[in-house]
């Protein structure tokens, strides 16, 4: 196992300016054709909290405060905004594999590095919706607090986690559906039994607790 884990990362290392130029390319070409191009990154996530917090806050008047005192829809936002990347990898980067079937037949590339641009061109994304995360942060008169250092190093961890789950699942997505309908359905689970929504210390029962920091949604927002 560890000579397999070496053996990726020695791949993506030797190929990593390819791997950064495909996810780059990737994105322009989703943004191509479009008036607003890569404003609708941003967008569409803009729209998504705010449907949350307008449901959670004003509809159900479940809104609160956090407990540093922080505004609910930004507190609300620290949690959608890793989720959106997760998301994108449960499904996007299950079918990796599929999304570059010219990496896959026609041209001499490492298999584990189409995971990587899928991967890199994800994380591209929510590094700009982390910056635009920090401006609100900010904006809402948050001062700095020593727990951003630990920003960098989740960011991280985070990649690696979900780089190493489309590694192993988009191969076998690729070889029956079953896998990625089942990624499709763990989705909802995931987000709605994690600490994106809801506080999970405001969970009184413990093991309830404890089983949802299982979670890898839960942890890394």
């Amino acid at each position: 196992m560890i000579d397999t884990f070496l053996q990726i990362v020695k791949e993506n290392w030797g190929w990593r300016k390819q791997i950064v130029n495909l996810a780059v390319f990737d994105l322009k070409k989703k943004a191509r054709g479009a008036a607003l191009g890569w404003v609708w990154f941003l967008i569409k996530p803009a729209i998504y909290i705010g449907c949350f917090w307008f449901a959670l806050s004003v509809g159900l008047r479940s809104g609160h405060s956090a407990a540093s005192g922080a505004p609910y829809i930004l507190w609300l936002s620290a949690g959608i905004v890793p989720w959106f990347f997760m998301s994108d990898m449960l499904n996007s980067g299950c079918n990796a594999m599929k999304s570059y079937p010219y990496l896959v037949n026609k041209i001499k590339f490492p298999l584990s590095g189409i995971s990587t641009i899928c991967t890199s061109a994800t994380m591209i994304v929510h590094l700009i919706l982390m910056v635009a995360l920090m401006i609100g942060y900010f904006a809402c008169g948050m001062n700095f607090d020593l727990y951003l250092l630990q920003l960098p190093v989740i960011i991280v961890l985070m990649f690696l986690f979900w780089d190493i789950f489309s590694i192993f699942f988009s191969p076998l997505s690729a070889l029956s559906k079953d896998v990625a309908n089942l990624m499709k359905a763990f989705s909802t689970p995931l987000f709605w039994l994690s600490g994106v929504l809801f506080d999970i210390q405001s969970v009184n029962v413990q093991w309830i607790q404890t089983l949802m920091l299982f979670n890898p949604v839960t942890f890394f927002t």
